[in-house]
């Protein structure tokens, strides 16, 4: 169900006859705003699923989807931006934003509300990555993630073991969420368009997380056994466990080929 469908929006025409600074786009930040009307409606409505009662935009950019964000009913509702100038923009596009924006980069914020979050956003592709990393730190107050990510690090998340994109990133985001590609987004859905191809995907927090020894011994697992992923696990994690542990046939493989359960089950053998 969309959720433009639970507004009226008449009562916000309004804002369409505020005069607007205008913005420019700042590479540096990696900013490509999303334009493409049915590409919003389809985020908005992939959010429309779920149930929430605090929500936290990344990024709101030109308020493509803030727009939207901004006018569900009940909820607490905040959005985290780095630059002044679309902070200044969205505050006098949009007033009902005031108290609403955290001029402050997304990386560097404490959780934005004492209660669980959802996030959302078109996510600045030059700390895409990062993004994901800052949310598993958080892993315990978010329950749902949707995003637009550069399409390679949309993959990297969703993939499976055995992909050739699977790895570091795929086997931590994986261990607590079940992450779902939802769809591609063409170059020229945004201005400026950017070079690289994008993607939307959907995290959902595992109800149960994997067992593992500890979530540090897990970290550490995977990260030195993709650290040399080319060789086998045997010669890549070898200083992480008893040579007697070192001659299970399991360790002939790579690490692109462990699903995240066999490295879960790996940590209770580490040193």
């Amino acid at each position: 169900m969309s959720i433009s469908g639970f507004f009226d929006f008449s009562q916000y025409a309004i804002l369409s006859a505020i005069f607007v600074n205008m913005y420019t786009h700042k590479k540096s930040l990696g900013q490509h705003f999303l334009k493409d009307e049915t590409v919003i409606q389809k985020i908005i409505d992939a959010l429309a699923a779920e149930s929430f009662t605090h929500l936290l935009e990344v990024g709101p950019g030109a308020g493509a989807l803030t727009k939207h964000l901004m006018l569900i009913p009940a909820i607490e509702f905040k959005a985290v931006e780095l630059d002044e100038e679309k902070v200044i923009f969205l505050s006098q596009k949009y007033p009902i934003l005031k108290d609403k924006l955290i001029h402050q980069s997304f990386l560097d914020i404490p959780a934005p509300f004492e209660r669980p979050f959802t996030v959302i956003g078109n996510f600045p592709y030059n700390i895409s990555t990062q993004i994901l990393f800052k949310i598993l730190d958080w892993k315990d107050q978010v329950p749902c993630v949707i995003g637009m990510f550069q399409k390679e690090v949309a993959q990297r998340a969703a993939s499976p073991a055995g992909n050739k994109v699977y790895g570091v990133l795929s086997a931590l985001v994986q261990a607590y969420y079940s992450v779902e590609y939802l769809f591609d987004v063409r170059n020229d859905c945004f201005t400026p368009a950017p070079k690289v191809q994008s993607g939307v995907i959907k995290l959902i927090r595992k109800k149960e997380p994997l067992a593992v020894k500890s979530d540090r011994a897990y970290w550490v697992l995977v990260k030195t056994a993709f650290n040399q992923r080319r060789k086998t696990l045997r010669n890549a994690v070898k200083s992480l466990f008893t040579t007697e542990v070192l001659q299970d046939p399991l360790f002939e493989r790579r690490a692109e080929t462990l699903s995240i359960e066999e490295f879960a089950a790996l940590t209770f053998r580490m040193i």
